[in-house]
């Protein structure tokens, strides 16, 4: 039988326990169907190579390689969804490049789609990150403005506009809303908060707040971020999302690449009828593996078919 090769991080292969499910099953599942499966510690640089010199399917977690025996994948921003995807993951994901068509997807199927993951991420008020579970008391039709550090996962490589650049083109803004801003919560640098605080003291508009997401998205009017997973959180609230950076899920937001256009996007959020549900169900049902499902092997092994290799 053909093999497949998963190129995995050190810690996870160095102690199984904190492998997680979604290669468990994969693996577990491979070979209990006969497939050679081997594990290697993922380096970038050596990926190449390694690919070369087999003839064997590569996965390789957290990956942005391009070859016809390889895919890469990780976590598609909200659990239990996996891109496995042949350009990269999130941002770098080829889903950004496929025609989004709300009109071929049945909008009962859609809804319940989405209804499913806002019991599970809404409702709970449940997010990627840790967030407080003591409610927050908010400004009700806020710009909600959520931030990342540039430092995290080459998000400067994916940005239109700096942190920096988007927070003072919200507030150059003339609009009496209030602005929430919340920081990333891996964002570690002592000068951020420094700026933020600088930009609360002298503009009465702005709150910066470490509020759970759901709370500052159920009484925001507009989502801006680069390309952050709240983007997807906010679809889930209805909220018309503004990114000033690259993203695989531009197809429902509206995406700027300067101050001016940041502005004119937010004089206009509320004014397109954007089909969040169609979209998710779409992203996420038709577009990401789902690790919870009994089917994951099977729709993996579909998907490496698809790429024109044949396993087995």
């Amino acid at each position: 039988m053909t093999g497949f090769v998963f190129h995995l991080p050190g810690s996870a292969l160095r102690d199984p326990g904190l492998m997680k499910p979604y290669y468990v099953k994969l693996i577990e599942g491979l070979r209990a169907r006969g497939f050679d499966v081997a594990s290697v510690v993922h380096d970038r640089a050596l990926v190449p190579a390694q690919v070369e010199a087999d003839s064997a399917f590569h996965i390789v977690d957290h990956g942005a390689h391009r070859h016809p025996r390889l895919l890469n994948t990780g976590i598609a921003y909200v659990y239990p969804f996996w891109h496995l995807d042949p350009w990269g993951i999130r941002a770098a994901s080829s889903i950004a490049e496929k025609p989004f068509v709300v009109g071929g997807l049945d909008p009962d199927e859609a809804r319940a789609f989405a209804d499913k993951l806002r019991k599970r991420l809404v409702t709970p008020r449940r997010s990627r990150y840790e967030q407080p579970r003591k409610r927050a008391d908010l400004p009700a039709g806020s710009i909600a403005v959520f931030l990342q550090s540039e430092a995290h996962r080459g998000v400067s490589e994916t940005c239109h506009l700096s942190l920096r650049e988007m927070v003072k083109a919200v507030i150059a803004r003339d609009d009496p809303r209030p602005i929430v801003i919340k920081p990333h919560p891996r964002d570690a640098d002592p000068a951020t908060r420094r700026f933020l605080n600088r930009v609360a003291g002298r503009d009465a508009r702005v709150l910066i707040t470490d509020a759970n997401i759901h709370d500052i998205l159920a009484q925001a009017a507009v989502c801006v971020t680069i390309n952050s997973a709240v983007g997807i959180e906010a679809m889930m609230h209805h909220r018309p999302v503004i990114l000033c950076g690259r993203a695989d899920f531009h197809h429902c937001a509206t995406t700027v690449t300067s101050a001016a256009e940041l502005d004119r996007a937010l004089t206009e959020a509320g004014q397109t009828d954007w089909p969040y549900d169609a979209y998710l169900h779409w992203y996420f049902g038709l577009n990401c593996l789902s690790a919870g499902q009994p089917s994951l092997v099977e729709d993996f092994l579909a998907r490496i078919r698809a790429t024109g290799y044949a396993p087995g």
